[in-house]
């Protein structure tokens, strides 16, 4: 019998790779997604030049997940009473919760609308996990360290957040485990880092100096150039997270999943000037909640999962100039 993977907030940019992926290795997946939130129906009342391009990037995801055969509702995660209902039909062996908003500057600047779409739906999600007791995979993020106090950093090292983004997924966490604790409901928690790839949008780094190039806009670099980010290609995430679903050895465990090496964002643009000669940088201040970064420790993924990433960004940054060339040119 097929294993049954149900992805909370799994329309998204993580979630629809990793049910491409599932579906694959012949799991039977279920997306909840209301759509609203880094999706379609956010786009509604953008005036943003991009709608268009994102429309067409966000409509490709849909088309995508329709022809693998996955399952989309499109239900609010936030209505609990619906929620129950998609949950009973389907009955998953594992629950991977994606939802909320994915950036940090969005969520400073909309803490209410972060708290709700993070936590409310984390809090549903768990309410119905814990009653069957099955795996709960929770995407929190590298976020919840703040300042790297090491680099390499360890999942043990410190978490002191900066700003609402990081704090509210460090709550997430800690929610995860005191259900883990009262329930005995069995969890992993993934820590990604600046996650890049084909079909990404929510103005991501990586993402939005590939636009700027194409549109011979300006590069705008907060910092010198030489702040480090543990930059991730999607694909690897999607394996390490495949392997924390068939692992016993995930449960109740953390992990960090990312490259491994953090790279300056100076390094990143040196990949997109080869594919763009004529790239114009202006270099400002660093923002202000923007924490100082580096590189996470993989080395118990490493162990425990067998994890090991494909794609520096010699490689998977290079993948994602040349997919979104022929995208952008269709």
């Amino acid at each position: 019998m097929k294993k049954k993977i149900i992805l909370i907030g799994g329309a998204g940019f993580v979630g629809h790779a990793l049910a491409l992926s599932l579906v694959k290795k012949n799991y039977e997946v279920l997306i909840i997604d209301s759509l609203a939130v880094n999706n379609l129906l956010s786009l509604i009342d953008e005036q943003d030049s991009d709608k268009k391009l994102f429309s067409n990037i966000l409509i490709n995801r849909i088309n995508l997940i329709q022809k693998s055969g996955v399952k989309l509702v499109v239900s609010d995660a936030r209505d609990y009473h619906g929620l129950s209902r998609i949950i009973e039909s389907f009955d998953p062996d594992v629950y991977v919760h994606l939802a909320g908003v994915s950036h940090a500057n969005r969520s400073n600047k909309d803490p209410h609308s972060t708290f709700d779409h993070n936590l409310r739906t984390l809090e549903n999600c768990l309410d119905n996990a814990k009653l069957k007791k099955k795996h709960f995979i929770f995407f929190s993020s590298s976020m919840v360290y703040g300042n790297f106090v090491n680099d390499p950093i360890k999942e043990d090292d410190p978490c002191k957040p900066i700003g609402i983004y990081g704090t509210l997924k460090y709550s997430g966490e800690l929610i995860v485990k005191s259900y883990n604790q009262i329930f005995d409901l069995p969890y992993t928690i993934i820590r990604p880092s600046a996650v890049y790839g084909e079909r990404g949008t929510g103005s991501r780094v990586a993402q939005v100096f590939i636009e700027n190039a194409f549109k011979k806009m300006e590069l705008k670099i907060n910092g010198t150039g030489e702040e480090k980010l543990d930059f991730t290609y999607v694909d690897d995430l999607v394996e390490g997270t495949i392997q924390c679903i068939e692992n016993k050895s995930a449960i109740n465990e953390t992990f960090n999943l990312t490259n491994g090496e953090s790279r300056s964002m100076n390094d990143l643009i040196s990949i997109l000037e080869k594919e763009f000669p004529d790239l114009r940088k202006k270099y400002a201040d660093k923002e202000k909640f923007m924490p100082k970064r580096g590189t996470l420790d993989i080395s118990k993924a490493k162990e425990k999962l067998g994890y090991k990433p494909k794609n520096p960004i010699e490689i998977g940054y290079l993948k994602y100039i040349r997919w979104y060339k022929e995208f952008w040119n269709n």
